[in-house]
């Protein structure tokens, strides 16, 4: 059974009129489950077809037989989304793009279409948190799982929605994803908390009236640029409220009062750290990335880059107020933004959405994660490792004067034109010292990585082709004869944050063949090459490879970079 669709979220479906000069490709917004499930009813969420919360899917694969067939096209795009216009890419037209919808054991298919036609790029499509059990050629990195797609071609990529929840795709060439090129993914299922409607992706991204790619020579100069602007689902004012020449719209939501409402969150930014609240609203967390959790009440959460949240808001308030601010605050600790304050959207109750008068939470200012709070629904125990490996990261200038990110005393540099996965599938042995190569041979076993700084800095890390467990997460230098390693059913997700002078435990299986990427997900970061990665089970990976398709697209890549004498300025990934 194949279903050809186009779908955004409810959010997005909203923000047309907010973003001029960009043109929304057909769509529905209602969210798509198959015709055969039942018994997922606001009351029931914890049911899913033949399945439920219990079920674990790391160990009982689902499989519906259905296959969910899209079609992205990125191009070149001039918009104003917070009034003051520039330009932009964006997918299908829109910023956010289209958001990808599945079920929970479905197989997606996507067609990407590089059409940008002005900066000559070549691009890559990343299924953030999508594990890709034994499809890692789907990963959609440059450098590492494929060569860049060039301008006038199209390439499919195609996976298992073996898990449920929300995540989001991006470019993983370049700077693209924060330059436009990202939407939303959401794989119905199960969840740890009823609700009454799905709002569907809510993203929260910094924003700037340059391009990020102006701004990366001065973040390789002078270090992070302080951004102009925040938006909220692609959206927001610019300027002092109650100033006249204030330009661009807020997102306003609608509450129907005693409905429950659930709402995705993403951290799409470039290199802003957020706590998310709205005023007088309680909200209850069910699932941090991609891994559904023990439900727990907050007023503030706190989110780094490439992490998301689902969250169930209840429309109680409206015997407080008419309207409410839905707020995005920067934090100072770690984040520079000229509009700490006004990145904000509108909660409503009524027909139409007013200025509010509510007052934020109080909360203190830092770049931390919600490790505490997390206890991950399906329980699981971590065993001991058989390695262990430990990366520092530090940052230094290079002999151009460029900042450069060390992870292992290694700066990421690898080759647009030569993927380390064509590398193993020609059976190269020997890779330089700046590919960040750590090797995995031995199927099923723990791997333990601590990675820590002495630096003033927080960076969200993120692994590619799995969960990993958090074991351990504090300040200082990690001493494995006073640190306590949390192995009970600790933490586990796709994207934690190593903190400021501090130091990030993590441990994951070798359960998935292929090459995959650790990355800082500061944008500027991963440019400066903040990256690793890791070469799993090598024997087994030229087995699961297309390397007709993978040599067709290097091919054509190799050549266009000729034609068009493009240099790579960046790490590659």
């Amino acid at each position: 059974m194949i279903s050809r669709l186009l779908a955004t979220s409810s959010f997005t479906a909203t923000l047309a009129s907010a973003l001029p000069g960009l043109v929304h490709a057909p769509h529905s917004s209602a969210l798509l489950a198959r015709s055969s499930c039942s018994g997922n009813t606001a009351s029931t969420r914890s049911q899913w077809c033949d399945y439920s919360i219990d079920t674990d899917y790391t160990t009982e694969p689902v499989d519906t037989g259905v296959t969910r067939e899209y079609w992205l096209e990125l191009t070149d795009v001039t918009v104003s989304p917070d009034g003051v216009s520039r330009s932009a890419m964006a997918v299908n037209g829109s910023i956010p793009g289209p958001t990808i919808f599945a079920d929970w054991g479905d197989t997606v298919v996507v067609h990407v279409t590089n059409s940008l036609s002005t900066s000559l790029n070549g691009t890559s499509i990343h299924w953030h948190g999508i594990r890709q059990n034994y499809t890692n050629q789907n990963d959609g990195v440059a450098s590492i799982t494929q060569c860049p797609l060039v301008v006038g071609e199209s390439t499919t990529y195609t996976w298992k929605a073996t898990q449920y929840g929300s995540s989001w795709y991006h470019s993983h060439f370049s700077l693209q994803a924060w330059e436009g090129v990202f939407g939303g993914i959401i794989i119905n299922g199960p969840s740890t908390a009823n609700y009454d409607e799905d709002l569907g992706m809510l993203f929260l991204n910094d924003w700037d009236h340059q391009t990020v790619d102006e701004l990366y020579s001065s973040a390789e100069t002078s270090g992070p640029p302080t951004l102009a602007n925040g938006l909220i689902n692609g959206t927001n004012v610019y300027g002092e409220d109650g100033d006249s020449s204030q330009t661009g719209t807020r997102l306003a939501v609608s509450f129907t009062s005693g409905t429950s409402y659930r709402m995705r969150l993403v951290n799409a930014a470039v290199d802003t750290h957020w706590r998310f609240s709205i005023d007088n609203h309680t909200m209850t967390v069910m699932a941090a990335d991609l891994v559904p959790i023990v439900p727990y009440e907050t007023t503030v959460i706190t989110i780094g880059m490439g992490q998301r949240y689902d969250i169930v808001v209840t429309a109680d308030q409206a015997d407080v107020a008419d309207n409410f601010w839905m707020r995005a605050i920067p934090q100072s600790a770690c984040s520079d933004n000229d509009s700490t304050e006004n990145i904000k959207g509108i909660v409503y109750y009524g027909d139409s959405p007013g200025t509010p008068s509510t007052t934020g939470y109080d909360f203190k200012d830092a770049c931390d994660d919600e490790t505490a709070n997390i206890t991950p629904y399906i329980s699981k125990t971590v065993s001991s490792a058989q390695w262990n490996d430990l990366e520092t990261a530090s940052v230094s200038r290079n002999s151009a004067g460029l900042f450069k990110w060390y992870l292992n005393s290694t700066t990421m540099l690898v080759d647009w034109a030569k993927p380390t996965l064509e590398m193993v599938t020609d059976n190269i042995t020997e890779y330089e010292s700046d590919d960040a190569i750590i090797e995995l041979n031995e199927a099923n076993q723990w791997v333990y990585m601590v990675v820590q700084t002495t630096l003033q800095v927080p960076h969200p890390i993120h692994l590619h082709g799995h969960d990993f467990f958090i074991l351990a997460q504090g300040s200082g230098t990690y001493d494995s004869s006073t640190v306590t390693l949390e192995t009970d059913n600790p933490p586990r997700r796709d994207t934690a944050m190593l903190p400021s002078q501090g130091y990030l435990v993590m441990a994951w299986e070798t359960d998935n063949p292929g090459v995959w990427l650790m990355h800082c997900h500061i944008g500027w970061h991963t440019s400066e090459g903040f990256a690793l990665q890791f070469i799993e089970r090598k024997s087994e990976i030229a087995s699961i490879v297309s390397t007709s398709t993978l040599e067709d697209i290097c091919t054509k890549w190799e050549e266009f970079q000729g034609d068009y004498s493009i240099e790579q300025e960046d790490s590659g990934v």
